[in-house]
């Protein structure tokens, strides 16, 4: 198989090729989509406020753990200073035992402790050691509330400490009492209260993004809407934007509307220009080829020639100009299977003289985006080339690959080498001299097809002839 060799451009400006839309994402769009800012924007900002919210519910349940811990050991000291009694030998006791549960507990942390100089009563769960205290000044709230203080137990545990002094009286020292619990009771219950409060939270974000993503979706329907009117405007199915558009999209598509207007009325004034050329342009010509063809002589015939083959490079131009004057291929289409079977009805009366075994192999309801006088004329010369060099089958086949439909019209003739491809596209050249023709045929087909934004390749048919390979736009 000979490699692929595709066609050299001829000289001159080349109409560039439309970019390719990608496809956006379902979910969060590309990267340079509204959709997927405004869903990252609010993702965060989501992630930030649950954060916020943890945290502040985190603060707020430890500082309510907290108190209630400090109001139990305030109980427990208020009850001691009234359970408090001077004893016979100088000392003090209280009048009813105060462990119990869960100060009955040895090493719990939940230690009580009252200290009036050397004298010391403490409880059952101090295991009869002391409870060392804060040294330097304790905060104090009010003479009767006992006040805050963290501290370590006589086993290296946490403590949270509530500590009250009472003055003494006639030189006597001050009475201290203390309270304690394990920093266990306070981390606990909050830690417990924060899974479940970190469960509810991520379900509540998960529902709140949800709701943002349903609401973006929603919120840009009428773009995606837009888009959709603005394809069915290129490809034909309207000729202006709906009117009735949301608030916020309305300047554009009345915008858009007024520029299709302008648009329109330029195309208006180019079409009037072009025909008012083809009209000053081809009958000074074809009056020229008339009266060259009435005189016979061998030297106007060649003249002949050359003014029929400027006739055709001035179709052909005008034709270009015509495309683009009509905004090109994207509002025009042309069924390929209809084209082929009516071009194949006339060239098998043009070669009625060979038995030619003839396959149209073009899809029903394939269409492509192009001109039907251009598709004529390409398909037109490709087919004629096919006909004539073919020996007796030649075949057209098409497919759609993507955006873009490619045909295939294939021969069993001799086919060409990898050299004469590239010769055979050069206007004006022609391989076989003997045959008539003036070598603009395949050319042609290729700057018709760069027009479109396809291409033409040139390669070895499956029926080992030769292969042209034609690619336009769906």
């Amino acid at each position: 198989m000979i490699p692929l060799l595709k066609a050299k451009p001829p000289p001159g400006p080349a109409r560039p090729r439309p970019p390719r839309p990608r496809p956006p994402h379902r979910l969060f769009g590309g990267p340079d989509s509204l959709q997927r800012r405004l869903l990252l924007t609010a993702g965060a900002c989501l992630a930030i406020a649950l954060v916020a919210a943890g945290l502040s519910i985190g603060f707020i349940l430890q500082r309510f753990v907290r108190g209630q811990i400090d109001g139990r050991l305030d109980d427990r000291i208020l009850s001691l200073i009234s359970d408090l009694q001077p004893a016979a030998d100088g000392g003090f006791s209280l009048n009813r035992d105060r462990d119990g549960p869960p100060f009955d507990r040895a090493r719990s942390g939940w230690y009580w402790q009252v200290r009036r100089g050397e004298a010391v009563l403490r409880s059952g769960s101090l295991d009869g050691r002391d409870l060392a205290l804060p040294e330097g000044p304790i905060r104090r709230q009010d003479r009767n509330i006992p006040s805050p203080a963290d501290g370590t137990g006589p086993w290296g545990d946490g403590l949270i400490l509530r500590i009250l002094t009472v003055e003494g009286r006639g030189g006597t020292p001050p009475t201290i009492y203390a309270a304690s619990a394990p920093t266990a009771a306070l981390r606990g219950p909050v830690l417990e209260a924060l899974r479940t409060l970190l469960v509810c939270l991520g379900l509540i974000g998960l529902f709140l993004f949800a709701g943002v993503l349903v609401q973006v979706r929603l919120g840009l329907r009428p773009l995606r809407r837009l888009r959709d009117q603005l394809a069915a405007v290129r490809a034909g199915g309207l000729d202006r934007l709906p009117e009735r558009q949301p608030t916020e999209v309305r300047p554009l598509a009345a915008e858009i509307n007024a520029l299709l207007d302008q648009n329109g009325v330029n195309l208006e004034h180019a079409r009037s220009q072009v025909a008012n050329l083809a009209h000053g342009l081809k009958t000074p010509l074809a009056t020229l080829s008339i009266a060259l063809a009435e005189t016979g002589d061998a030297r106007d015939a060649a003249l002949a020639r050359q003014v029929d083959a400027m006739d055709r490079r001035i179709r052909h131009h005008l034709r270009r100009a015509r495309t683009a004057a009509v905004g090109g291929h994207s509002r025009t289409r042309a069924d390929v299977a209809t084209h082929v079977a009516d071009l194949a009805i006339a060239l098998r009366r043009i070669h009625a003289d060979k038995t030619i075994d003839f396959v149209n192999a073009v899809p029903d309801g394939l269409t492509v985006a192009c001109d039907p006088q251009d598709l004529d004329e390409m398909l037109g010369n490709l087919t004629e080339n096919a006909f004539k060099w073919c020996r007796e089958r030649v075949r057209i086949g098409a497919l759609r690959r993507g955006p873009e439909v490619v045909i295939r019209v294939e021969d069993d003739g001799p086919g060409l080498d990898e050299a004469a491809m590239a010769e055979a596209l050069i206007r004006g050249r022609r391989l076989d001299e003997s045959r008539p023709g003036h070598g603009f045929g395949l050319p042609i087909v290729m700057e018709l097809a760069e027009l479109y934004g396809g291409s033409v390749v040139l390669d070895v048919s499956e029926l080992k002839g030769l292969e042209a390979r034609l690619t336009l736009p769906a």
